[in-house]
């Protein structure tokens, strides 16, 4: 994940595909972006690094917080926030 916003092989930047790790793994985005991201997980080390770790946080949550859903509200602001997060990292990575 040197460039975030370059493409990788898939044709897919890090960046985009660190912003909807949470709606792949939600299985909110549709089939053809689930097999996107899927490819470029596949081909990208980091990333997949990065899509384990947000798997294990996701599943820690599910364990604590048992059947209880967030509020659609929450949520939002959640995708937001980590979209903010990963565009902050990105423009870091490109200024070094």
């Amino acid at each position: 994940m040197s460039n975030p916003d370059l493409p990788g092989t898939s044709g897919t930047s890090c960046g985009e595909v660190l912003a909807e790790v949470y709606l792949y793994l939600d299985l909110e985005c549709s089939n053809g972006r689930r097999e996107t991201i899927r490819e470029h997980l596949d081909e990208c080390s980091p990333c997949l690094r990065e899509y384990g770790i947000e798997q294990e946080v996701k599943e820690l949550v599910g364990r604590c917080c048992g059947a209880e859903t967030a509020p659609a509200e929450l949520r939002e602001r959640l995708r937001r926030k980590l979209a903010d997060l990963v565009s902050d990292e990105s423009r870091t990575l490109q200024r070094d």
